[in-house]
């Protein structure tokens, strides 16, 4: 297995600017680790293969006539399979849109493309987005790679383990109560959610408008800032994006002196396997040494504020999904079926106080923050479980036991999620930041900072658990 594939973005990079590397060569060896392993893993429904060779030769002859687009050009990515291909199927992870192939790319794949990014495939997912497991009953279920008995997480688990596994540099995840950052913690990459309206949703099938967030997953924090420095952007086709002028690519930081952490043991402990928490735990304390202050806080409002994130996001999914299912509802897997049935059982009214729940917990959450810079706590407090384990009518509550992402989510604030170490099961655990409203780059600075203090990232390439399977 080539390093070169578990680089980082920002060094294949120069290799690319400088002619060291070309863009064809990387394309290639990117689609060789997909044939070589996806059979196992299960990370893409679908690889473009001639539509990334034909991008790469493109780019290959732009760099040898010394136009260079930036810092992604020629990297192969792969996206989210929710979010629109122009030319290439978008399924959503179902079986209803299993032959619709779009004519124009979501907002988010045209900036990458034109940014110089290679989309080498789609990834698989929870279907339509809606679970936590990426147990998918039409496109096989994504395997851990580390253990490939457990679930990756979801429901951006096939982006996930493309990015832990080499066989892309990054993906475009899609998270409405933690599904790029739990999947990143249970694979041990990196994933990012930025503030509510910094990236375009336009191009994605929608799971709950008021809470999704599109954003990049990596192998590095700094990987991160480079694809959302691309990603992001006001979209006049998203009427909730918003137009900041202010770059999130960021100077490393000299030190965490005088950075307060935000910690609410209460619900980030809650629910925590001991053998994860002695992970965070010791997480913690590293980032006390590197001189951040952990505070103690209060989140008063927080379970009611969780309800009203159950009750928006059903009833937002049931409204979009009400005329397919009415012509398709065969076609849905059980999981789903079981959902629509709670989110059709909502009341406008209820639907309405959820929303000023949020508003109210957004509030307080905004005053006990205004001494501090992030909160902290743990991205997921369980290990992953064995695939095939979870019945349909548990699935609803998966993404709120397994961890402490959704709180992100209700609030809209920027949140990473970046490995902090490993339980004695060797499974990844990830460490999770949450910033207050557009300091996305303050957020990534610090998950950099305390990246770089540790040498977790490196234990991607050791990792030789599902080459074991490879026939």
């Amino acid at each position: 297995m080539s390093d070169l594939l578990f680089s980082t973005i920002d060094s294949t990079s120069l290799l690319i600017k400088n002619k060291e590397l070309s863009p064809v060569e990387l394309t290639k060896l990117s689609l060789a680790q997909i044939r070589k392993i996806n059979s196992t893993l299960h990370a893409f429904i679908t690889v473009s293969a001639e539509e990334a060779i034909e991008q790469a030769m493109n780019l290959e002859e732009e760099a040898q006539h010394n136009k260079h687009r930036g810092p992604l050009h020629g990297i192969p990515i792969v996206v989210k399979d929710i979010l629109q291909t122009d030319g290439i199927r978008t399924t959503g992870g179902s079986k209803v849109f299993q032959d619709w192939v779009p004519s124009k790319d979501a907002t988010t794949v045209k900036k990458l493309k034109k940014a110089g990014a290679i989309i080498i495939g789609k990834a698989n997912l929870h279907e339509f987005a809606m679970g936590a497991t990426t147990e998918n009953p039409h496109y096989g279920s994504t395997k851990n790679p580390w253990d490939l008995t457990r679930i990756p997480g979801g429901s951006s688990g096939g982006a996930a383990v493309a990015t832990a596994t080499g066989m892309a540099f990054g993906a475009v995840g899609t998270d409405t109560a933690g599904s790029i950052r739990l999947p990143a913690a249970m694979c041990g990459t990196v994933g990012f959610k930025p503030t509510y309206g910094l990236v375009s949703r336009q191009g994605c099938l929608p799971f709950s408008w008021s809470l999704d967030h599109v954003g990049p997953m990596t192998r590095t924090v700094k990987d991160a800032a480079i694809m959302l420095e691309t990603m992001r952007g006001v979209d006049p086709e998203d009427r909730t994006t918003v137009n900041r002028n202010d770059s999130v690519l960021y100077q490393g930081l000299q030190n965490l002196e005088g950075k307060k952490l935000g910690f609410y043991e209460p619900y980030m402990f809650s629910g925590i396997e001991e053998n994860v928490k002695s992970v965070v735990q010791k997480a913690f304390q590293q980032l006390i040494d590197l001189g951040a202050e952990i505070v103690p806080i209060n989140l008063p409002g927080i379970e009611k504020a969780l309800d009203a994130l159950k009750t928006i996001a059903q009833s937002e999914v049931a409204s979009f999904h009400e005329p397919l299912l009415k012509k398709y509802g065969d076609s849905y897997g059980d999981d789903l079926k079981y959902r629509f049935q709670f989110g059709r059982k909502i009341s406008a009214n209820d639907y309405i106080n959820a929303h000023r729940t949020r508003r109210q917990f957004i509030k307080e959450t905004l005053k006990q923050m205004e001494k501090l810079d992030v909160l902290i706590g743990p991205t997921n407090v369980q290990s992953p479980f064995a695939i095939g384990t979870m019945l349909p009518e548990q699935a609803i509550s998966n993404m709120f036991t397994l961890g402490k992402t959704p709180l992100a989510n209700i609030l809209g604030f920027p949140s990473l999620s970046v490995t902090c170490g490993f339980t004695t099961d060797m499974l990844p655990v990830g460490l999770q930041l949450i910033g207050k409203p557009f300091a996305d780059k303050l957020v990534l600075q610090i998950g950099d900072y305390y990246e770089k203090s540790e040498n977790w990232v490196q234990e991607l390439k050791k990792n030789e658990r599902y080459l074991h399977a490879i026939k």
